[in-house]
């Protein structure tokens, strides 16, 4: 990954759940917590998600914002959402995954001895300047909330 802290972070524009283009630069002046999945309503991918929506009053309370991004479309985001009431919004990023790819989230995985390209579960914290705050490429997904909270001094 060629990103680093401190860096400006990568712009995009991508739909949401609903459709809706959102643009990161539309959300300067807020702090951002960006966290790439690999597929909704998958077991790990779950764990991230419910581990966000469980810690969103403090995320809420701190004007952060938290926005979920994978391949899959505005009708599977909308029923992820809807199975496990995520407060979140959730963003598509289709393939080939460019926005992804900027953020070095997009690339070769291995998976029981085949080799595919995939969704890397990365998350990134973006300060209300937009520039990267905090990078994790080695995520727990039933913690990263509370990581990025703790890390934020806001645990």
């Amino acid at each position: 990954m060629d990103l680093k802290i401190g860096d400006p972070a990568p712009e995009f524009t991508l739909p949401d759940q609903d459709g809706n283009p959102v643009s990161l630069s539309s959300l300067r002046g807020q702090r951002v917590v960006i966290y790439f999945y690999p597929k909704d309503d998958t077991p790990g991918c779950t764990k991230e998600a419910c581990n966000f929506r469980d810690r969103w009053d403090r995320f809420e309370a701190n004007g952060i914002r938290v926005l979920g991004i994978s391949k899959d479309g505005a009708s599977c985001h909308g029923k992820f959402i809807s199975k496990y009431s995520l407060p979140f919004t959730l963003l598509t990023d289709a393939e080939p995954c460019p926005v992804a790819a900027a953020y070095g989230s997009y690339g070769l995985k291995k998976f029981m001895g085949r080799e595919y390209m995939g969704m890397m579960r990365h998350s990134f914290v973006i300060d209300a300047e937009g520039s990267l705050e905090c990078i994790y490429t080695k995520v727990k997904a039933e913690t990263m909330a509370d990581q990025v909270l703790a890390d934020l001094g806001l645990a």
